[in-house]
């Protein structure tokens, strides 16, 4: 399989509104993974705006309440995973590396573009023992997987860093989707040389555009990571908001809670439909199927975008955000062709 010189994302609404002619205000876009109730924004106090952003600005102290991150961690702010993701491979000599396949496809082009051997591991290996552990110098692992869902116990993704440790090899582990999922972050242990943990404010937050993440890793990992994004790497008003956000326990408590019972009723109404999932997150389904190339276009020419995987074939599906959005999707699914018989 030839990897795309720039893997293919979710959310590209101009290139479907083209290709569809559907207007870009008419699309209903469920294949981002991203909380359709975001954080509410306050307003922005204009100086903000107007001076350089400060790293005593009490944004560190946020993001280790926030993350759990021991005091021995560094916390280092990063315009988004995307970054670190970028910017992890070049801090190492080229080795062979592990990524989750099916996963986030940036991890995988970011480590071969630095020029790493990068290894598919799939399910199958994860479900059986850990031998093939020994053939790596780096495991990056998404926690829950994007789009499969899957997750590991802390317990054995801590026995993964021990052992590729040992040789002086990294756990890479990207906690995107884990928010509002209690018991599988390990940023409480990212003072062990070697772990690093990845997070943002992207999904659950639903503050994707914001561009706001950080990494947590020892010093040895988290000094040259800084120097290379550089400083100011992110802006005054994204780290306001960030360390405001992040803050908001009360909000984020009844956001888990809400998330939880909307993926429940997305997992019901796809089942309803005759397409089960079999795994996903707090923000979306993940759907398996022969027929997902197929339904994705059915969708489509019903104004719904939805994310198409080809390996296996299958769909990712998003929450809708209003009443009338879920009503919309429920009838574009009754109005979908599965199998050559009409539904």
């Amino acid at each position: 399989m030839t990897e795309p010189a720039r893997p293919f994302h979710g959310g590209r609404l101009n290139e479907a509104a083209r290709t569809w002619g559907i207007p870009r205000d008419q699309w209903l876009d469920l294949s981002t993974g991203i909380n359709p109730e975001s954080w509410p924004v306050p307003t922005l106090p204009l100086s903000v705006w107007q001076r350089l952003p400060e790293d005593d600005d009490g944004l560190d102290t946020e993001l280790r309440r926030w993350t759990g991150a021991p005091a021995l961690a560094e916390c280092v702010p990063v315009p988004g995973s995307q970054c670190a993701i970028q910017t992890l491979p070049r801090l190492r000599r080229p080795g062979r590396v592990g990524v989750a396949m099916p996963g986030y496809r940036e991890h995988g082009h970011g480590w071969r573009s630095a020029g790493h051997e990068v290894v598919g591991v799939t399910s199958a290996m994860v479900e059986g023992g850990d031998d093939w552990l020994d053939e790596l110098d780096v495991l990056v692992w998404i926690q829950p997987n994007n789009p499969t869902g899957q997750s590991v116990p802390v317990e054995r993704l801590l026995a993964w860093h021990q052992r590729l440790a040992a040789d002086g090899g990294w756990l890479v582990v990207d906690e995107a989707f884990a928010e509002g999922v209690p018991g599988i972050s390990v940023a409480a242990y990212t003072d062990r040389a070697g772990l690093v943990v990845l997070k943002s404010l992207g999904k659950f937050y639903g503050l994707a555009g914001l561009r706001a993440g950080v990494v947590l890793a020892e010093r040895s990992v988290a000094e040259p990571l800084a120097a290379a994004v550089g400083p100011w790497a992110v802006s005054g008003p994204a780290r306001y908001v960030m360390a405001r956000a992040v803050s908001d326990e009360s909000w984020r408590t009844a956001m888990a809670e809400r998330l939880a019972s909307q993926s429940g009723r997305l997992h019901t109404l796809l089942s309803d439909a005759g397409l089960t999932p079999t795994g996903g997150t707090l923000l979306f389904r993940y759907v398996v199927t022969e027929q997902a190339a197929d339904l994705a276009e059915q969708l489509a020419r019903q104004g719904i975008l939805v994310r198409e995987f080809e390996h296996p074939p299958a769909l990712r599906i998003g929450l809708p955000g209003s009443e009338a959005e879920w009503q919309r999707l429920a009838q574009a699914l009754a109005d979908c062709s599965l199998g050559g018989k009409d539904r």
